[in-house]
């Protein structure tokens, strides 16, 4: 036979076997879809249990040991009986409802968790498994005929500022002895956002650039929108800016001065370093005065921005839900070993329009370390360091050209950071 008559064979029995080869592939894994679910109900102990059995009968096979074979047929007997706890199959419609899903620190949160038997028949006795943040509560549902709906209230623990997951409910189905276990999801998780506690500010104004609905800065420019004065023409002056009356009433060129119109911005950094505070307590205080800034800033429709280490940035406008989403990121926030420069090295570069930068630290960073970090940003913004130390009185100063705010709580707040800006 020549070596082409050979391949020719060859082909024609790989086509031949193809459709064979391709129907044992798909009954394969015909069989393998259904049997997988069931491997992943085993637990721990039904695994130890099966394989004791498998080694008993091992023994009592090559051994001749009859207790060896009574133990395998205790294994399969307790196999057997505990996966007929396991047939049939949980019909239900789940829903929560956690309103609402943003609240501040110590306001009171309640949900409701409501349970619907969809299944032809009553549902029997059942357990809701339902995770609240780092615990939860199992709910042990009565029967519950077709059509039938069960209600349960729960609440959402607020007292310290953070993200809480609610959800996702589960219910677990299992034999007594916890050889099996099922466990199927019914809702999705929920993030309830628990914002830091504020204190009401005064609008910012004094000493900040606004936008064209607010004031003024006092830096000339000569092609803005707010219009300021004349001036004598000087070589080099745009032609266009020419007041020609004027300059005709005059006997001289003229042109015209503007002052500076820019959208004010505000940049509010937390120092995220544990070692920046004396006690948990302070660095919640933190950021309690960051989230009572960023608030004012939305309120009066600034651009606002947040930094600290493990949220480099984050920019909002009140146009964009900008309140919501900066508290979010101080819910979110965690201390972090990130030094005071690296963040506002950071902030600087994404935000190099700030017009007014907020430094919030402890009692511990020195004052060389505020002005490097002071230093990141421009001239033309105006920076102000706040000190959180509860050992201290509520105080202002400047110190080489940094206004440094010290507080001890966050209610003193709003006397001294008027007096500050205003300083």
């Amino acid at each position: 036979m020549s070596r082409l008559s050979v391949r020719n064979l060859v082909a024609d029995l790989r086509e031949r076997s193809a459709p064979v080869a391709s129907g044992a592939g798909s009954a394969y894994s015909f069989v393998a879809d259904r049997v997988r679910p069931w491997f992943g109900t085993v637990t721990s102990i039904g695994w130890g249990v099966l394989l004791l059995g498998a080694l008993a009968w091992v023994a009592a096979t090559a051994l001749g040991w009859i207790e060896a074979a009574v133990v395998a047929m205790a294994a399969l007997f307790l196999l057997i009986g505990a996966a007929f706890f396991m047939i049939g199959r949980t019909r239900l419609a789940v829903a929560t409802v956690v309103e609402p899903p943003r609240v501040a620190v110590g306001q009171a949160l309640t949900g409701e968790l409501r349970a619907r038997n969809e299944a032809r028949g009553p549902l029997v006795s059942t357990s809701l498994e339902f995770p609240i943040g780092a615990g939860g509560v199992t709910y042990d549902l009565p029967m519950l005929l077709p059509g039938a709906e069960h209600t349960e209230l729960f609440v959402v623990p607020t007292q310290r500022r953070g993200v809480i997951d609610v959800g996702p409910v589960r219910t677990v189905r299992g034999d007594p002895l916890g050889l099996f276990r099922r466990v199927q999801e019914w809702t999705d998780r929920t993030e309830v956002f628990v914002h830091p506690r504020t204190t009401h500010l005064e609008p910012f104004g004094v000493g900040l650039v606004r936008d064209l609905e607010g004031s003024t800065a006092q830096n000339t420019s000569m092609s803005d929108l707010a219009f300021h004065a004349l001036r004598e023409y000087v070589p080099g002056d745009d032609l266009r800016h020419i007041h020609w009356r004027s300059s005709a009433r005059h006997g001289q060129l003229l042109v015209r001065q503007f002052l500076d119109t820019r959208r004010s911005h505000i940049v509010v950094i937390v120092d995220s370093s544990p070692m920046s505070y004396d006690s948990e307590d302070e660095y919640e205080t933190a950021m309690s005065i960051a989230g009572s800034l960023l608030r004012r800033g939305i309120l009066d429709e600034f651009d606002v921005s947040f930094a600290t280490g493990d949220v480099l940035m984050v920019r909002a406008t009140a146009a964009s839900g900008g309140g919501r989403t900066a508290l979010d990121a101080c819910s979110r926030a965690t201390p972090q070993h990130t030094s005071l420069i690296e963040i506002t090295a950071e902030a600087a570069r994404q935000a190099p329009d700030a017009s007014l930068v907020m430094l919030v630290t402890g009692r511990y960073p020195e004052f060389v370390t505020l002005q490097r970090a002071a230093g990141q940003f421009s001239v033309d913004a105006t920076t102000v360091a706040v000190r959180v130390d509860s050992s201290q009185r509520a105080g202002f100063k400047a110190i080489a050209d940094l206004p440094m705010i010290t507080l001890p709580d966050l209610d003193q707040l709003p006397v001294v950071l008027s007096k500050g800006l205003s300083g």
